[in-house]
């Protein structure tokens, strides 16, 4: 069974990205692979390559043969000359710079605009404070509490307004 390195095609119509994969020569271009080693992404500046060394080299031992597209890449990331006992084991792989954070972008942007940044709490606004146990506790109780004042004054009441009523019968029957 020959095998063979080769990039297996992902992605959209003009969006493409390819796999690193092991697969049998036989088979299709995006058919079943044997094994992924690795990822290929030329639409980003700089490309991203990201080959498993350690498995392309068991593979290039045991008698895989890669396209002229996957040696190329081998030859990038160093694994080639590794695999042929070459000089220039480290590659010329060009790897993109990471990005900065948020933070240091706001922090930057807040110097050009000439002010500082002596706010160590990072929010612009107040943040909104949870009653503590003890307050809650308290409310709670004191609600409590003035419901049989309000009750007291509301039996009253009835007992208030039947009184001006039965002096008002007592007057009509005199």
């Amino acid at each position: 069974m020959a095998v063979k390195i080769r990039l297996k095609r992902m992605g959209k119509i003009r969006a493409p990205f390819y796999r690193v994969v092991v697969m049998d020569s036989r088979t299709k271009r995006d058919g079943r692979a044997i094994e992924e080693i690795g990822k290929y992404h030329p639409t980003e500046e700089p490309s991203l390559i990201q080959i498993d060394s350690e498995r392309a080299q068991y593979w290039l031992g045991n008698g895989a043969q890669p396209t002229e597209a996957v040696a190329a890449l081998l030859k990038i990331t160093g694994d080639w000359q590794k695999y042929k006992g070459e000089p220039g084991t480290e590659g010329t792989l060009k790897v993109k710079a990471p990005k900065p954070s948020k933070r240091e972008l706001y922090e930057a942007a807040l110097a050009a605009a000439g002010k500082s940044t002596d706010d160590t709490s990072g929010a612009t606004t107040a943040k909104r404070r949870a009653p503590k146990k003890a307050d809650e506790a308290a409310a709670v109780e004191a609600p409590a509490a003035e419901a049989p004042a309000a009750e007291a004054p509301a039996a009253d009441a009835p007992v208030a307004a039947e009184a001006p009523a039965a002096e008002a019968a007592d007057g009509e029957k005199a």
